[in-house]
Formats: C-alpha cells, sequence, structure tokens
C-alpha cells in the first residue's frame, strides 16, 4: 500500500493527529481507543471504500499473498459479522469486470447473529458447532467449498494464556468443519495468536493440506498479537 501523504503542523515535523478529550464517564481506555480509530489509515480507508471495518484489508492482504480467493471459488466465511471478510471475498471470487458466467463465485456468511446483507453473498443465522452444520452448509453451496475462512477471536479475559487457549479451541473448531466440507485442493484460513498453529492443531494442519503457512498482514496492528494461519492444499477425505 503507498504510504499516505504526511499531513505536518508547519511546526516541526510534528504530525496533526486527533485527539480526543476525556468525557464524563469514559473511561481513559476508552478514549485511547477511539483517538487510535479516529487516527488509523485502514479505518479512514475503510470508510472511504465502503467496507465494513480494517479487518477486511487483512484478509485482501492475505490473498495478495497466497492468491486463493480465485474467481469461481466457493467461500465460506465463519463468524462473518460485520462483513468486511465477506465482502473482500465476494469482490475477489466473481471476477467484477468480467462477464463469463464460469468466474462466478459463491460466498457464504454464516454468523450467530443476523448481519445486514451484502450484495452477491448468501448470509446465513448458523452456529457451525452444531450437529449437521456441514451439511447444511454444503446444501446452501450446492457442493464443496474451495476456502473456508475465520476471523473469529473469543472474547479477551486478559489473560493471555487463556485468550490463546481459547481461539486455539475456535479454531480448532472451523479447522474440524473445513475438513468435512472443503474439496480437495482447498485452503483453509483462521486467527490465531503470536505463537500460531500448534500442537494438536498443527499436526492436524500438516496433514490434512500440503501448505501451512503462518502470516501477520500489514494490515493488523503492531500492537496486536493476532497471526493468520493459511493451510492450501486440502488432499481430501478418505471416506470420500
Amino acid at each position: 500500500m503507498a504510504d499516505r501523504p504526511r499531513r505536518s503542523s508547519g511546526r516541526g515535523e510534528r504530525d496533526l493527529k486527533v485527539r480526543v478529550k476525556s468525557a464524563k464517564g469514559r473511561r481513559l481506555s476508552s478514549t485511547l481507543w477511539l483517538q487510535r480509530q479516529l487516527n488509523d489509515p485502514y479505518v479512514q480507508k475503510a470508510k472511504r471504500e465502503g467496507f465494513r471495518g480494517r479487518a477486511a484489508y487483512k484478509i485482501a492482504e492475505l490473498d495478495d499473498k497466497f492468491r486463493f480467493l480465485v474467481p469461481g471459488a466457493r467461500v465460506v466465511d465463519l463468524g462473518c459479522a460485520p462483513g468486511g471478510w465477506t465482502q473482500i471475498a465476494v469482490e475477489r471470487v466473481n471476477a467484477l469486470g468480467r462477464r463469463a458466467s464460469k468466474d462466478q463465485g459463491r460466498v457464504i456468511g454464516l454468523d450467530l447473529q443476523e448481519v445486514d446483507p451484502i450484495p452477491g453473498a448468501e448470509l446465513h443465522v448458523l452456529d457451525f458447532l452444531e450437529e449437521g452444520a456441514d451439511d447444511q452448509v454444503k446444501a446452501w453451496l450446492g457442493g464443496k467449498a474451495d476456502v473456508v475462512m475465520s476471523d473469529m477471536a473469543a472474547a479477551s479475559s486478559g489473560h493471555k494464556q487463556t485468550d490463546h487457549l481459547r481461539i486455539i479451541a475456535l479454531c480448532e473448531a472451523a479447522a474440524a468443519l473445513a475438513h468435512d466440507v472443503l474439496a480437495p485442493g482447498g485452503t483453509f484460513v483462521a486467527k490465531v495468536l503470536a505463537g500460531g498453529a500448534e500442537g494438536d492443531l498443527l499436526t492436524r494442519l500438516k496433514k490434512d493440506f500440503t501448505s501451512v503457512r503462518h502470516m501477520k498482514p500489514p494490515a493488523s496492528r503492531a500492537d496486536s498479537s493476532e497471526k493468520f494461519v493459511v493451510a492450501m492444499g486440502f488432499r481430501g477425505d478418505d471416506t470420500d
């Protein structure tokens, strides 16, 4: 991404930044969060370009690197709210600007809550942990998926080790669904924390996929401990 023009106050080299005054009843942490949001170039860019949050650029940058959101792909976005990842997927798998019908993909977004409609995507309220969720997903897709992706994160407890275990558990559950719904050659993308996929999860991914890589995209904040695992080349289910 090209560097944004530097905005200077003219007094030395200090950048002009939005400063948020503390308000009665607002905690300092909330004030600092709001100030960071107002000064975040990815937040500003998302507003200009019509994306539902800065997270859209994370999946875009992951795809720029690994090229899994190809025209015609069938994509499942787990925990899709508010919809930024789904928006990027729709743009890329539908080959916008092309006329060939064979280049039209399918994007299914799943969440525990209703999500505002996204043109080009099918959004469903579904707990992917429920029995039979895999069959329901394949029914909606009309077949198996080419990509299963997840930006899900459990609510923070403030305890790093606990949060790590929670997000790995979510990733393991997402990987289990991916195993059931991916077509051979498919890709699984999910959020993990700084340590990346490890232990039983890493063992399973290496068994199920020909390539397992980790990446922290530029859109992830520098102070964030998040990282993403990208597993490509699904070997297929022996029972198929």
